[in-house]
């Protein structure tokens, strides 16, 4: 691998950590961040996608499809997640349900000067939650996606992916 390849996240490395870890289902809500990755799992014949309309959407339907014996992941960004807090209260940790969400960190900077309050409460949103997080920033990173999937299952709670490097290889 390169220093080119290895500088951001590749949609395929991501999908590959989909595939290792037997994800069935990608529920997500659309956006303009991801188009590279969506075209890789739109082909991925393992993968069935279900676009929501709003991200609270995203965890009854990942406790939905986990009941019925399914390994989804939820795709959304930072401010939806918070947005969708109360029903990843309810439906994702009230059911414990093993789910991880792979979440673009919209804002974020790893040279501290944040200027997107998206940025500065994504932490604090999940520590205040006890969600466990795992930051993401490129393809050496990677296998971070299957240890979040290894929690999730041990601890049967939602853990998150923090995608630092907003998914810049995923869209162009």
């Amino acid at each position: 691998m390169t220093d080119t390849q290895e500088a951001h996240l590749s949609p395929e490395t991501v999908l590959a950590e989909m595939r290792k870890n037997g994800v069935s289902h990608v529920v997500w809500l659309p956006d303009s961040e991801t188009n590279w990755l969506y075209m890789l799992m739109k082909a991925e014949p393992t993968l069935t996608l279900i676009a929501v309309a709003r991200e609270g959407l995203a965890f009854s339907t990942a406790a939905g499809l986990h009941v019925g014996g399914k390994t989804p992941i939820i795709l959304i960004q930072n401010t939806g997640m918070m947005e969708a807090g109360d029903s990843m209260r309810g439906w994702g940790m009230g059911l414990n349900v093993p789910v991880v969400m792979l979440v673009g960190y919209r804002g974020w900077t790893r040279h501290g000067v944040t200027k997107d309050t998206a940025a500065v409460y994504t932490e604090r949103f999940l520590n205040a939650f006890g969600i466990s997080y795992y930051l993401v920033e490129n393809d050496r990173d990677a296998s971070r996606i299957s240890v979040a999937f290894e929690e999730a299952r041990r601890t049967r709670r939602p853990v998150a992916v923090l995608v630092g490097d907003e998914y810049h290889g995923f869209n162009s």
